[in-house]
């Protein structure tokens, strides 16, 4: 990883958008810090897309989805968006009028999937000594979440073997800075990426994706890190760096919401 101040000036004028991680990146303790707001804010005002994209459940998004200046929000590692009413879009019964949400898999699917994931989670709970559900649980509508660093503590036996179960189980299992993640289908974060970009602007990350930065801080980061070419950890990315196959390509000096707020000023001003 090497240092944000070696990111090309050349390479930062032609970035077009940013795509980020929530949780540890975007947020210090849990909440946004006003630099790393007043950051997103001035990515915006620069025409750059923003999109949070996250294992945090659409539900615990939504007030985010408003209130942020993003293009969109990218829940449950990829599964389903939320972004502001606009290109004739209907609202959906039960979500803020403002906004809309929308789903990779189809409803049939994403009900099969939510009464097999609610078993896993039953047996996870039973199975693995001292394993919660993440609290924001209630919220989630096409993964489980066990919580091992926001409220919870499981070392990193147990979270191996959280993970071990839901690969048994046939799900996809991923390991943040606060949860450990399981879901049933091929979506991931950079499937998300991808699907958000033709979703919103008909067009294709692949044949684009040089003109975009990733920024996250954990391992269930790494596949944006290993393919995205303009891609950056917040500072507190060390603290996973002997498990990183695919680390990013540069790093910040400041942790978390600084870090971001960091990433912000030195890609509007490829000059400085």
């Amino acid at each position: 990883m090497k240092p944000l101040a070696d990111w090309p000036a050349a390479a930062r004028r032609h970035i077009v958008g940013v795509f980020t991680d929530i949780d540890d990146t975007l947020t210090t303790d849990g909440a946004i810090t006003p630099d790393a707001l007043a950051a997103l804010h001035a990515l915006k005002a620069a025409g750059l897309h923003v999109i949070p994209i996250t294992g945090r459940p659409v539900g615990w998004s939504e007030p985010f989805a408003r209130a942020w200046p993003v293009d969109a929000i990218v829940a449950e590692n990829g599964s389903v968006a939320l972004t502001l009413n606009e290109n004739g879009r209907k609202p959906i019964p039960g979500l803020h009028s403002s906004l809309s949400k929308l789903y990779q898999q189809d409803a049939t699917t994403r009900t099969a999937n939510c009464a097999r994931m609610q078993q896993v989670a039953q047996r996870v709970l039973r199975e693995i000594p001292g394993a919660t559900l993440a609290q924001d649980s209630a919220g989630r509508e096409t993964d489980i979440a066990i919580d091992h660093g926001e409220f919870a503590h499981l070392p990193p036996e147990r979270i191996a073997q959280v993970v071990a179960l839901m690969q048994r189980e046939g799900m996809t299992a991923t390991v943040s800075s606060i949860h450990i993640n399981g879901w049933f289908g091929e979506h991931n974060k950079l499937a998300g990426a991808r699907w958000i970009v033709r979703e919103l602007f008909h067009r294709e990350l692949d044949a684009e994706i040089d003109r975009w930065v990733y920024v996250g801080d954990s391992t269930n980061d790494q596949i944006m890190f290993e393919h995205f070419p303009h891609s950056v950890g917040v500072a507190n990315i060390r603290r996973f760096e002997a498990e990183l196959a695919h680390p990013p390509r540069y790093v910040t000096q400041g942790e978390r919401g600084a870090g971001f707020a960091e990433l912000a000023r030195t890609l509007l001003n490829p000059d400085g």
